[in-house]
């Protein structure tokens, strides 16, 4: 895994090539017991790094089409996996803890429930006021810029647009980590900012 901008998160990553860019996970090292987000699979050398920095305790899925390699992980480690509650109905993992809006994780790490994305109640997570972790809707397909995900696969892009600007109203982002796309580690809420006004 590599290190972010911070010295307890750590992130891995996947290049699609039918989308032309990179899948991230990420991992939050912190007392308590260790929080992995998206987490996609992992290669031998990531789970002994993994290891080596003290496990994982939690997993959080941000939306259904990111369970990527989650139940995998729980079911070796015993983690405890938090979803969505917008898609407890259907949700294809089985989930200890479904998140709204609102909710304090753990100490320092809050779900923001988005609307209008390609599925319901999608969660993007604020680190300590400072570090915004999303899911699909809000990614970056040029390295600098934020963008939407794409409007042929919105379920509503009036929600979705509201969404968007609801976080770029949260003040000292300094840094955006996407689920899909490029990073953004240091001008965050000038990056959503700017999102915010194209829309």
């Amino acid at each position: 895994m590599k290190q972010l901008h911070r010295k307890d998160l750590f992130g891995w990553s996947v290049f699609n090539e039918e989308r032309n860019l990179d899948f991230h996970s990420v991992l939050w090292v912190r007392e308590g017991g260790n929080v992995l987000i998206d987490p996609l699979p992992m290669s031998e050398h990531d789970h002994y790094h993994l290891q080596r920095l003290g496990g994982v305790k939690f997993i959080v899925v941000t939306n259904s089409d990111h369970c990527r390699d989650a139940g995998h992980i729980a079911g070796s480690t015993g983690a405890v996996i938090c979803g969505p509650s917008a898609e407890e109905d259907a949700f294809p993992l089985y989930c200890d803890r479904w998140l709204y809006d609102g909710d304090e994780i753990v100490p320092g790490l809050v779900a923001y429930e988005l609307n209008g994305s390609k599925t319901p109640g999608e969660l993007a997570l604020l680190l300590e006021n400072t570090t915004l972790i999303t899911g699909d809707l809000i990614r970056s397909h040029i390295a600098g810029e934020l963008c939407l995900l794409p409007d042929a696969k919105l379920k509503d892009r009036k929600q979705a647009v509201q969404s968007a600007k609801r976080l770029a109203q949260l003040p000292g982002i300094q840094a955006v980590l996407t689920g899909d796309g490029w990073p953004i580690f240091s001008h965050g809420s000038e990056a959503l900012h700017y999102l915010a006004r194209s829309l």
